[in-house]
């Protein structure tokens, strides 16, 4: 039985608090991290940074397959199955889905809403095929970017490998118009660095989109935060390497958000910690 989108699990007043993310990109039956997609390396077992992460505060969790386009197929059926048995927060999984059958399958494993990336630029069609199917709540448009010049990046696919000639922005707006309910953008110059998010891309991207934004790319101190929501309003950040080396707590996060007036979900965990 397919699980309730997010929109139809989360009441109105929390719509406009950001979203604490747990990003775990997996390659096989591992948990992997690299810099700017690449030079991955083992972390260790998704299923015990899953659970870690939903009993620590993780709003939601996205499940990224690295090395579906290898195989033709996501590849993350079990580990998402196995994951709604202890995580129960909702669950994204991206990586290799290029039909309305596969993100079916993902779905009644128990995920909560599919990432389409390659597939959706090949066919475009699919965004709307897929949102027919299962409402705009269901499909996220995952969309990996490099800056090429003052203000542009160019989409990318294969985990920031293969070029695709589209402008991100423009992409991400006709994505909106094809019914993607949200838009996932990584900043693969960001990714893994430690350096900060890519804000003005957020920006770029929330200023013309009227959807949801997740943030992902960068985060490595908690002045990120302030200097990305500074500039751009995204509805959720994605963190993976701060969490996997514990670099930083979703207690620490939430706490430092509460101090310096960015709006969170749940402040239990804040208040723990200031107590």
């Amino acid at each position: 039985m397919v699980s309730a989108a997010p929109s139809q699990i989360t009441s109105p007043a929390t719509l406009s608090a950001l979203r604490l993310i747990a990003r775990l990109d997996i390659k096989g039956a591992n948990l992997i991290k690299g810099i700017h997609l690449e030079g991955l390396r083992v972390v260790g077992d998704p299923q015990i940074h899953a659970a870690k992460y939903y009993e620590d505060g993780a709003d939601e969790i996205i499940y990224i397959d690295t090395v579906a386009s290898l195989y033709g197929r996501n590849n993350l059926v079990d580990v998402v199955s196995r994951a709604t048995e202890h995580v129960f927060v909702p669950i994204t999984v991206g990586g290799g889905i290029r039909s309305v059958e596969d993100a079916r399958t993902l779905l009644r494993a128990g995920a909560d809403k599919v990432a389409i990336n390659t597939a959706a630029i090949k066919e475009p069609k699919l965004i709307r095929q897929l949102s027919d199917v299962w409402g705009s709540s269901t499909i996220v448009l995952s969309i990996e970017a490099k800056k090429t010049g003052n203000a542009k990046w160019e989409a990318y696919t294969d985990n920031g490998r293969e070029r695709t000639g589209l402008d991100v922005v423009q992409w991400a707006e006709t994505g909106a118009k094809l019914g993607a309910g949200e838009i996932f953008i990584t900043s693969v110059d960001q990714e893994g660095t430690k350096k900060g998010f890519d804000c003005e891309l957020v920006a770029g991207i929330t200023r013309n989109v009227d959807i949801p934004v997740i943030a992902s790319g960068g985060f490595g101190a908690l002045e990120h935060l302030t200097q990305l929501m500074n500039v751009a309003k995204p509805t959720g950040v994605a963190i993976a390497d701060s969490l996997h080396y514990n670099r930083f707590s979703l207690d620490q996060i939430r706490s430092f958000c509460a101090v310096n007036g960015i709006s969170t979900r749940n402040y239990k965990s804040a208040e723990k910690i200031n107590s």
